[in-house]
């Protein structure tokens, strides 16, 4: 079957997998049908596969798992979320484990089994061949989100005085290199890097010549300390397929690669995107209810509470708006009209900070512009609302009223956007996670605080 002809299979025009589908491999499952869970499944991409499990209910993922046997694609189980990961994994017999764990490359394995508990760890550590066990309780030894953690040992590394002859044929004829590899690092006798040899170049190069003569010595090489947002910084801004990590010692200890990487940095994304919502960065659609409930909760009820400083400000003004009824039906409009401008900035700024774009270099500038731009779509909105509200009431003065009151907002929103992201930052807190709270008591504050008071003003005045 075409790639083609799996994809229309699983599923539909618009990416999501197929009802029809899901519902035969229950069916599958259901009947402890082996044979045709293996044929459903057989030509699935190990990513796809992992969509598949992710879809079922708890008690069905291992029980596909089990039925498919020794067709299982192990590639699957990194590729599932995290949640989802800890659950099929905690379930999964030893042996399926210690199969999965000898196929998979180090990273991959150490993915699997990071969040297990000691003595489950243990016993699955216990049965792998004794290099491969060294290995990963190596990996496992250094901090989370940090290169150590996310890189592979696998990797091919040569002397500086070998030829071009003796790589391709050391790669040819030795086992144990790993499948994929698109460069060639160049090590002394103590195992320091001294440079990296691309694949391309060893292809094109003629076999007598020289390692040293051909490999770069100026490459970007990370620590085995190093974040995982450095290094997926550096693999974006320096467009790297893969690159070098080193110990302390400055001895080579493994490569990562960009497949990782995109990991990480889609993560991220998600990551932002998941905290200016005020949900958690690991919040899952399979996840159970009381935990995200849990999560949830904290945020909205950080959110009740500037949501009642709002109503508390509106209450200053509760003789003003029995004055003047018009204000209770304007009132929204400016607040929603400061927080939608707030939260464009935010967004800009979360995300400038995110990529390195944003820092103390460039602050001033991109504060000036961010207010210049709230001042001058302020000044736009004033006129169309002040217009539009002496058509709708008959008062030329509320259309002034509402118009300043927008001008107060936006350039206030402008500035809680910017700032706070760079207050928060600077202070080395998400900016993500709490920018948006804030950003939403100042332009709700000040957007009511402004029309109400400038109300009352002109009414002391015409009084």
């Amino acid at each position: 079957m075409s790639d083609l002809a799996h994809e229309a299979q699983l599923r539909d025009a618009w990416g999501a997998l197929r009802p029809e589908f899901f519902e035969d491999i229950k069916t599958a499952i259901a009947a402890q049908d082996g044979k045709q869970a293996r044929a459903l499944t057989r030509d699935l991409h190990a990513a796809d596969l992992a969509d598949v499990i992710e879809g079922l209910a708890r008690p069905e993922r291992v029980s596909l798992i089990t039925l498919l046997g020794k067709s299982f694609d192990v590639e699957a189980l990194p590729e599932l979320e995290a949640g989802t990961r800890d659950s099929v994994v905690e379930e999964l017999p030893p042996e399926v484990m210690v199969a999965a764990i000898k196929k998979l490359d180090t990273d991959d394995a150490v993915y699997l089994i990071e969040d297990l508990d000691r003595h489950q760890r243990s016993e699955i550590l216990a049965k792998i061949p004794k290099e491969d066990r060294v290995t990963l309780n190596r990996a496992l030894d250094y901090p989370e989100d940090t290169a150590g953690r996310l890189m592979q040992t696998e990797f091919v590394a040569v002397p500086q005085f070998w030829t071009v002859g003796k790589v391709i044929d050391h790669t040819r004829a030795t086992r144990g290199l790993p499948e994929n590899f698109v460069e060639v690092y160049v090590t002394d006798e103590g195992f320091h890097l001294k440079g990296s040899l691309p694949l391309s170049r060893i292809l094109r190069s003629a076999r007598d010549k020289t390692v040293a003569s051909l490999m770069d010595t100026e490459h970007t090489v990370f620590s085995v300390g190093d974040s995982k947002e450095d290094v997926a910084y550096k693999f974006e801004q320096y467009n790297l397929v893969s690159a070098a990590v080193i110990d302390a010692g400055g001895r080579l200890v493994g490569t990562l690669m960009v497949d990782d990487v995109l990991d990480i940095i889609q993560e991220q994304a998600e990551d932002d995107m998941m905290r200016l919502g005020g949900v958690a960065a690991d919040e899952e659609l399979t996840g159970p209810v009381m935990t995200i409930t849990r999560s949830r909760f904290l945020w909205l009820f950080v959110n009740l509470l500037t949501a009642i400083l709002a109503s508390w400000v509106i209450s200053l003004f509760d003789g003003t708006i029995q004055q003047m009824v018009a204000l209770a039906v304007l009132m929204p409009i400016v607040a929603s009209q400061g927080g939608n401008a707030g939260t464009q900035t935010m967004t800009v700024a979360v995300r400038a900070l995110a990529t390195r774009q944003l820092g103390p270099f460039n602050a001033l500038r991109v504060v000036l512009r961010e207010c210049s731009v709230g001042l001058i779509n302020g000044v736009l909105f004033a006129i169309i609302m002040g217009l539009f509200t002496w058509w709708w009431f008959g008062f030329a003065a509320l259309g002034v009223i509402i118009g300043s009151a927008m001008i107060i907002n936006l350039l206030a929103a402008a500035l809680a956007g910017i700032l706070l992201p760079l207050a928060l930052d600077w202070l080395e807190q998400d900016p993500a996670v709490s920018a948006a709270v804030f950003l939403t008591t100042v332009t709700d504050v000040t957007g009511f605080f402004s029309f109400l008071g400038l109300a009352t003003l002109w009414l002391k005045m015409k009084a």
